[in-house]
């Protein structure tokens, strides 16, 4: 040993460290190796070894993961993000590793990430179990999934905090979302679609989104179909997105007629097929009208009046906290037409209207003959 390599608290090069903890973990002794890894990192960082200090916290996670070590690897992945912060690393920083592995150092930061992403395993539940042995392996597998699913969370939860801090939206980074979202619905052993829907949305790839809503449509109990849609279209307007939401759609359009299916026949669909019309239309009376019309429908769950209440308040400015209704609803009729007069001539024409136009036309027919209606309602009221 040299002079220099042999004076007190000297670090070794990173990579003869991480060579030394792989032979560990082969050997499985898989919670010495954790102690170390855990140790080893932290006095890099402390040394201001920050590169060095991820370079062996990425690679413990990866090979805890792969020997099936799934709470020793997601504590490692999180120590990763933790370095990433107190290193102040950006998340678009392209160049991490020493200095003598150069192929670390061209891989930006969010390929690292999702290098420890994949290598949380993807276990398939058992299916068609008679009798008590294939149980006790249901129950135990049910087990595992729950601890790989709890592990994946946590780690991506960090980078995503990570990167809302450093660089990326302030939602975090869309494609961690994305993440997030995919592995909650491949591996939950009881998927929450509302969970999954909350990370696609704050994600970038609204074909992804499709697709597993599709998938979801073939497997969940009856009802629930409608309601996943409406939800995830609800999610996208409630952050003010109707460019995802219009894509979502014409996604699942798509994919449905590729495997020779529709969307579900609801008036929860329709509703939310209206919806889009009258935002696209910017029109805040149809908007009021609809969440009348299709009360029963919204009511179905109680998540979507206050979506609803969001998209209001993205779209037309109206406050959940503001003005009682009939003013609020007064305020926005005069900014679409100052002349009164031009409602009371309407009015007097609704009969005729509501003959000449079909129930669920939305062309500037109905939407005028539902504002009027509307209209009429509150002043006899």
């Amino acid at each position: 040993m040299s002079r220099s390599r042999g004076r007190r608290g000297e670090l070794p090069p990173s990579q003869e460290t991480i060579e030394k903890l792989e032979k560990m973990v082969d050997a499985c002794n898989f919670y010495e190796a954790q102690q170390m890894y855990k140790s080893l990192s932290a006095r890099y960082a402390a040394s201001e070894k920050h590169a060095e200090a991820l370079d062996i916290l990425q690679s413990g996670a990866l090979i805890q993961l792969k020997h099936g070590q799934i709470t020793c690897g997601a504590e490692l992945a999180v120590l990763f993000v933790e370095t990433l912060v107190k290193g102040k690393y950006s998340y678009n920083e392209e160049t991490l590793g020493s200095e003598k592995h150069t192929e670390k150092r061209s891989c930006p930061l969010k390929n690292r990430v999702r290098k420890m992403y994949e290598g949380f395993p993807n276990i398939p539940i058992p299916e068609h179990l008679d009798d008590d042995d294939d149980m006790q392996k249901l129950s135990e597998a049910l087990v595992a999934a729950k601890v790989r699913v709890e592990g994946c969370l946590s780690f991506l939860r960090a980078a995503i905090k990570w990167s809302s801090e450093f660089g990326a939206p302030k939602t975090g980074s869309p494609q961690l979302h994305n993440m997030l979202a995919e592995y909650l619905y491949s591996e939950s052993p009881e998927v929450d679609m509302t969970k999954v829907s909350s990370h696609f949305v704050r994600g970038n790839d609204p074909e992804k989104f499709a697709s597993v809503l599709v998938n979801f449509m073939g497997k969940c109990y009856p009802g629930e179909d409608d309601m996943a849609i409406a939800r995830a279209v609800m999610l996208y307007l409630s952050q003010g997105n109707l460019r995802d939401a219009n894509n979502l759609m014409d996604e699942l359009n798509k994919q449905l007629e590729h495997k020779q299916l529709e969307l579900p026949d609801s008036d929860l669909i329709q509703f939310i097929k209206y919806l889009l019309q009258a935002l696209e239309r910017d029109s805040f009376p149809l908007f009021k009208i609809l969440r009348q019309k299709y009360k029963t429908s919204i009511d179905r769950e109680s998540l979507f009046d206050g979506l609803l209440d969001e998209i209001a308040e993205k779209f037309y400015g109206i406050r959940r906290s503001g003005l009682p209704d009939i003013f609020g609803d007064l305020l926005r009729f005069q900014q679409y037409d100052n002349n009164i007069n031009v409602y009371q001539k309407q009015l007097n024409k609704k009969s005729h209207m509501q003959s000449s136009a079909p129930p669920y036309d939305v062309s500037a027919g109905f939407i005028a003959k539902v504002v009027f209606h509307s209209s009429a309602t509150n002043q006899l009221a």
